[in-house]
């Protein structure tokens, strides 16, 4: 029998994870000692360091105003006497992370993210990279990318930055329509996006990106047509174009707005529409909710298979070292992974005792590693082999659920392996759900992932 798009969409607009990790992180075992972490760190260098490097996410948690349908971690105050104190507790967790390597490590990247990291001072964000810069050795292909808010990235931070080599900024746009903004309190006219996307063009920034989100309250197939008009005079390198992930019970902000939010159907109509118009305007999709122009690095990595993802998305980025600096942030050394803790003042009273400010965290068995693999590849190139063991260990109710895949025209497999199909790229989630055995074991919890479609 067959089952319409529309149906598939009921159907499988289910909670799931995003697997930007495997295990994803509230399913980690929690069994992950300081020494040990740092033991996993040694190792993961002594093996990949050399030759990938280490990438850096550091977390820039403050924000001047609360954007309501925000799901990140953030302070919200006007007090910037709070950079310096934070900005040196970051360096000082890096300053424990060098002196759990050993070594003057090769630096292969750093992401900032927040938050907002643009309510960091020009001279605050240049004390906090140039130390890291020098105590590392810079890779000759080394790409350094921070997130900015188009209301208050300067030319000074742009310029402070770019002489710092970053190359990369992705302003956070989300929609342009002046009643999704205001219902949303993320007020932030045309005018301020392209002044902050021509001067970083101006400078010399070789790839910006613009973040926008569907299902916003207020969104029409009219308001996202318009939305696009705008973004398309500006033409950005990459586009993320995101589903809001609703979870008032995490984020109270976002009951403030529920009543006007678009219906399951409706949502995915906007995201269609969306995608239907970025195919037009040239952009090419790369995964889950991104697209770039053809001659991107991440559309290239895309076609010659090395795109990889993290707990910073989609990335061209080889390292399988990912340690993150500040509040709430993740680290990812392939043997394991770690979590900061989430609030400021205990992060920073953790490192100022000379610890790392681990709160959760994970190591990785066999296991873990074949399914992460497994899954990281239906993520980033739609397609993976399997081998007999897991072949032969999935099991008669997993091997139920892709036949259901198969029948509904989302998927192929055999023996070999699996490919997802262009119908089944919507329900990606819903796949990978299939071989995410730690999920399965656990399942009689309930866990806060917001809905996959």
């Amino acid at each position: 029998m067959s089952i319409s798009p529309a149906q598939l969409i009921q159907k499988y607009n289910v909670p799931a994870p995003r697997y930007t990790s495997y295990p994803t992180v509230p399913l980690w075992a929690n069994d992950l000692e300081e020494k040990h972490w740092k033991l996993l760190v040694k190792k993961a260098y002594s093996d990949f360091g050399d030759q990938e490097g280490i990438t850096l996410y550091i977390h820039l948690p403050y924000c001047e105003s609360l954007c309501t349908y925000c799901g990140c971690n953030k302070r919200i105050t006007k007090n910037h006497t709070v950079e310096i104190p934070y900005i040196q507790a970051v360096l000082a967790e890096w300053r424990h992370y060098l002196a759990a390597l050993g070594t003057k490590p090769n630096l292969a990247g750093i992401h900032l993210g927040g938050g907002t990291p643009t309510f960091f001072s020009p001279e605050s964000l240049h004390e906090l990279i140039s130390e890291i810069q020098d105590s590392a050795n810079i890779m000759p292909d080394a790409e350094f990318s921070f997130e900015g808010h188009p209301n208050n990235t300067t030319r000074m931070h742009l310029q402070t930055l770019f002489d710092l080599g970053f190359r990369r900024v992705s302003y956070g746009i989300q929609d342009f329509d002046p009643q999704v903004q205001k219902a949303i309190h993320r007020i932030q006219p045309f005018s301020k996006v392209k002044e902050a996307t021509d001067i970083a063009r101006e400078i010399g920034y070789t790839s910006v990106n613009f973040d926008l989100i569907y299902g916003l309250p207020f969104q029409t197939l009219a308001t996202i047509e318009q939305t696009f008009k705008e973004v398309a005079g500006l033409k950005p390198d990459r586009i993320a174009f995101y589903s809001y992930a609703h979870l008032p019970s995490a984020f109270p902000a976002q009951k403030s707005f529920e009543a006007f939010l678009p219906k399951e159907s409706k949502k995915r109509e906007l995201y269609e529409r969306g995608k239907e118009i970025l195919t037009e305007m040239g952009y090419l999709e790369i995964g889950m909710d991104h697209f770039s122009l053809s001659d991107d690095p991440l559309y290239l990595a895309k076609e010659n298979k090395t795109l990889h993802r993290n707990f910073m998305g989609y990335t061209t980025s080889p390292s399988k070292i990912l340690l993150g600096l500040g509040n709430s942030a993740i680290s990812d050394v392939y043997y394991g992974y770690a979590q900061n803790a989430k609030e400021i003042d205990p992060y920073k009273a953790q490192i100022q005792s000379g610890h790392f400010a681990i709160v959760k965290g994970h190591v990785m068995t066999q296991t873990d590693i074949d399914t992460r693999n497994l899954i990281l590849k239906l993520i980033c190139q739609q397609e993976a082999t399997w081998n007999l063991c897991f072949y032969s260990n999935l099991g008669k109710k997993n091997w139920e659920k892709l036949r259901e895949f198969q029948d509904e025209g989302l998927i192929t497999f055999d023996t070999m392996g699996i490919r997802i199909g262009a119908a089944g790229l919507p329900f990606v989630r819903n796949i990978c759900m299939v071989f995410d055995k730690r999920l399965q074991e656990k399942e009689e919890k309930q866990f806060s992932f917001s809905k996959a479609i």
